[in-house]
């Protein structure tokens, strides 16, 4: 009888997305989706798999086809949080080996379709991450279309520390004043050196799993974001959870601080 159930409600979830993705149409959409998958550990626990290592994989499967859920709305960037620099030292060293080859062949697999742009720093990462990271990034770099940002070795306090020592270093070399760099620091300027320089902001910000924390995840970028949490465990995550985010999205008045 459950597999009955089950097949019986495949056909209802069919035509609840088509609508739900229809009523979509008519917008507004976010022009920069970032996510942040979490839960690969917990679905592994509970699946009764014997290491986070599956869940990982697991998570990076459904980025991928997260990734064709966003190209298939037109939506042009969308930013996953893979590792931030809190996991660097947070994590064993066999699951952080793990996830540097599943890291490094998702970037790969990505970049055969889309536009790939590491955003964190190389502090940390070994030499086999960087290269695919950097291949993906040279192999898509053609495309026109979606934009994927694969936060790696993230920490968004970080990344503004390195936009600020950035500008220092720019203003420095040539030639100007502490004074004169007073009169003309402002978000703008720093929003420019960040890792995203020159993208939009993401106007939504999805994490799964039930947690409701950014944990350093873009703090500049997000700070008029959109927020919408979502119970299921990464690699559980269904379109439909993704269509009602942007459902969500659409019936908010943003206000922009207000």
């Amino acid at each position: 009888m459950r597999g009955r159930g089950v097949r019986l409600r495949r056909p209802f979830y069919a035509v609840y997305q088509r609508r739900l993705r229809h009523n979509l149409e008519a917008g507004p959409l976010p022009k920069h989706v970032a996510m942040i998958l979490d839960g690969n550990r917990r679905w592994a626990k509970l699946a009764g798999l014997e290491s986070a290592e599956h869940g990982h994989r697991a998570g990076a499967d459904k980025l991928l086809e997260f990734a064709g859920w966003v190209d298939g709305l037109r939506i042009p960037h969308v930013t996953f949080y893979l590792l931030s620099s809190d996991n660097l030292v947070g994590r064993t060293s066999g699951e952080l080996t793990a996830l540097f080859d599943i890291i490094g062949t998702l970037a790969l697999d990505l970049s055969t379709r889309w536009r790939v742009q590491h955003v964190g720093t190389t502090e940390g990462l070994p030499a086999s991450l960087l290269a695919a990271l950097s291949t993906a990034q040279e192999r898509g770099a053609g495309r026109s279309g979606l934009h994927i940002n694969l936060a790696v070795g993230y920490g968004g306090r970080t990344e503004i520390a390195h936009a600020m020592r950035s500008i220092v270093t720019e203003h420095a070399a040539a030639g100007g004043t502490l004074a004169e760099l007073t009169e003309h620091l402002d978000p703008e300027l720093i929003a420019a050196h960040l890792y995203t320089g020159g993208q939009p902001d993401p106007d939504l910000v999805i994490r799964t799993s039930g947690e409701q924390r950014l944990s350093d995840f873009m703090l500049w970028q997000s700070a008029h974001s959109e927020f919408y949490f979502v119970e299921a465990l990464g690699p559980d995550l269904r379109e439909v959870d993704f269509l009602r985010a942007l459902r969500s999205y659409a019936q908010r008045q943003r206000r922009y601080g207000a």
